[in-house]
């Protein structure tokens, strides 16, 4: 996703089958151009540009491999649940911010910790503490103010984020918004960021031994489920387990996380159901599109059902 997408839209829009923007976001457009571009080049029409439509397009045998494929899974999996989570591909996922929709000052990030709850202050001040002068270069002549807003009890620190955005549109302000979405870009912050989301990451790992499922897929959609859903319900651990006795003895793996989707997805509320289900499905398939955007775990993520965790 991101370097190698841009790569395939401006090659897709000097062939002419492309007019969007170079955004590095595998969404509608660029799918219905690629699938424009198998139909004309006699591919197979999936709308998925693998070795044979990568070879048309750009007379290369190989797929470049996202760099995200060297990263650990703690790092693919949040960066996958970042990307449900903010609408943006790596490492943009990791930068996304929003602001007062909900109360909660201003969301930051691949799992949009917040002000309001607490959950964003203690990332930010760990920033500051192990990379004082990367923090320095990003905000410049606004770290000042930026080092006593952490400092601020969180009443003020709420009434300083709603100053610096549009109160009609929730979006921060610039520089502001330039100055957050730089800090999440930086590897040094994203590694702050996989830290804080080591604690899921480990129940994930646990939820998906429980389920004796050995996958990097499993693991990828346990995760989601924790920091999307909080958890399974014993409810439903019943019922996900009488459907496991139901499937046949030579369903694999990759079966068993779709009832884990399908039944967590109908435990929500009856409004996100689909939304849910869509998500959840998208991890257990391996494959799939949410809000717009195409997923392929293994080639984007490298998040694989045949790698055993």
């Amino acid at each position: 996703m991101g370097k190698e997408v841009k790569r395939i839209q401006r090659q897709l829009q000097e062939l002419d089958y492309y007019h969007g923007a170079i955004d590095g976001i595998y969404g509608g457009g660029t799918e219905s151009a690629v699938k424009a571009f198998q139909r004309a080049k006699e591919l197979t029409v999936d709308g998925v540009v693998g070795p044979n439509t990568w070879k048309e397009l750009f007379d290369e045998d190989v797929v470049s491999p996202p760099s995200i494929l060297d990263e650990p899974l703690s790092y693919r999996s949040l960066a996958l649940t970042g990307s449900f989570e903010t609408g943006k591909p790596t490492p943009d996922c990791f930068a996304g911010i929003s602001g007062d929709f909900d109360g909660q000052g201003i969301s930051f990030g691949a799992m949009q910790w917040n002000l309001g709850q607490g959950s964003l202050q203690p990332l930010l001040k760990k920033m500051d503490h192990h990379h004082p002068d990367l923090v320095d270069d990003i905000f410049a002549e606004r770290c000042s103010e930026f080092r006593e807003i952490l400092k601020a009890p969180k009443e003020q620190q709420m009434v300083w984020s709603r100053s610096i955005q549009d109160q009609n549109h929730y979006v921060l302000r610039e520089p502001w918004g330039g100055l957050f979405k730089t800090l999440g870009r930086c590897e040094e912050f994203q590694d702050i960021q996989v830290e804080a989301a080591d604690r899921l990451y480990d129940e994930a790992i646990e939820l998906a031994h429980e389920y004796e499922f050995k996958s990097e897929r499993a693991v990828a959609l346990m995760f989601d489920i924790k920091v999307q859903n909080g958890s399974i319900y014993p409810y439903v651990k019943q019922q996900i387990l009488h459907d496991f006795d139901n499937l046949p003895d030579d369903a694999d793996e990759g079966a068993r996380l779709s009832i884990v989707a399908n039944r967590r997805a109908e435990a929500c509320n009856q409004r996100w159901i689909e939304d849910v289900r869509r998500r959840k499905l998208t991890i257990a398939r391996g494959r799939g599109t949410v809000h717009g955007m195409h997923y392929n775990l293994a080639e984007d993520y490298g998040i694989r059902l045949d790698v055993e965790v």
